[in-house]
């Protein structure tokens, strides 16, 4: 398969070299800009990327409008940000895929990197996003401080091969600062998603991405403070997050103060609605 790459960026001067020097052979890259006001356009211009810009409002808005307004030259777009890159392997699966009219994308895997590490049991290994779609078919809509596709999932391949994803390349300091807002959108999303039925029998499906989503929408039930320690065991001991070391404990109590920060934000916004009401 032959495809176009679509790149979101906003001051990635430290990753997008990396990130575009792992796309050997692609010959139609688009870098989306939110106002970078480092070296990033001037990296991506000089390694041959076409440059559009918009102001960041969220992920699922940002491809989407990458996807409009591209031009791709190819049918087929893979979709990065610039903290992550393709390697050999998954270059060579790519060129060998073959596409047919009854996929609209392609879910992908990733490798969590942390110290150098890949984080094979606590970064939760495969977590699939869909990454690789039809220029035409594919759209996303915001769920929580991420995308999600809006395609039938019958119409939603899979993509062994992985992407490596550099998520702490910025340091830990940005990473918490991240994961603050993306707590809030996170808040925000379990206080809507506990107005509807929990899809309970996507808990068995075979589709580990409706097993994934139905999982953490049963847990997102659980009271505030009990999702920080569940999700540190889990990450640590059922996912068998001890195996990666010193880093996998080191992430297992990340993910742990990340569930705590959005356990405060939804106390704070039914706080509110209590006084709301009085």
């Amino acid at each position: 398969m032959k495809a176009s790459a679509l790149i979101l960026t906003y001051n990635e001067e430290i990753n997008i070299r990396r990130c575009l020097e792992s796309l050997v052979g692609f010959e139609d890259i688009v870098v989306l800009d939110s106002g970078s006001t480092d070296y990033t356009l001037d990296i991506a211009t000089e390694l041959g990327a076409r440059i559009l810009t918009r102001p960041f409002d969220n992920f699922a808005e940002q491809r989407n409008f990458g996807l409009d307004h591209g031009a791709f030259v190819h049918e087929w777009v893979l979709h990065l940000d610039a903290d992550e890159a393709l390697t050999r392997e998954f270059r060579m699966a790519l060129e060998a895929l073959e596409p047919n009219d009854t996929i609209d994308c392609w879910r992908v895997p990733s490798k969590t990197m942390l110290n150098g590490k890949w984080l094979k049991h606590a970064g939760m290994y495969p977590a699939y996003q869909v990454r690789l779609g039809h220029r035409d078919r594919l759209r996303f809509e915001q769920v929580g401080h991420g995308q999600r596709e809006t395609t039938p999932p019958d119409r939603v391949g899979t993509f062994t091969e992985p992407y490596l994803h550099y998520n702490f390349s910025h340091g830990l300091e940005k990473w918490f600062a991240k994961h603050i807002r993306y707590a809030l959108d996170e808040a925000i999303e379990i206080q809507t998603q506990r107005s509807r039925s929990a899809p309970l029998k996507d808990l068995v499906s075979r589709d580990s991405t409706r097993r994934r989503r139905a999982l953490k929408a049963l847990i997102s039930r659980l009271p505030a403070w009990v999702r920080p320690p569940a999700r540190f065991f889990h990450v640590l001991v059922i996912r068998r997050g001890y195996l990666d070391g010193a880093a996998g404990v080191q992430y297992a109590l990340m993910l742990s103060a990340y569930e705590a920060m959005i356990g405060s934000f939804q106390s704070h916004q039914q706080s509110s609605e209590y006084r709301c009401v009085d």
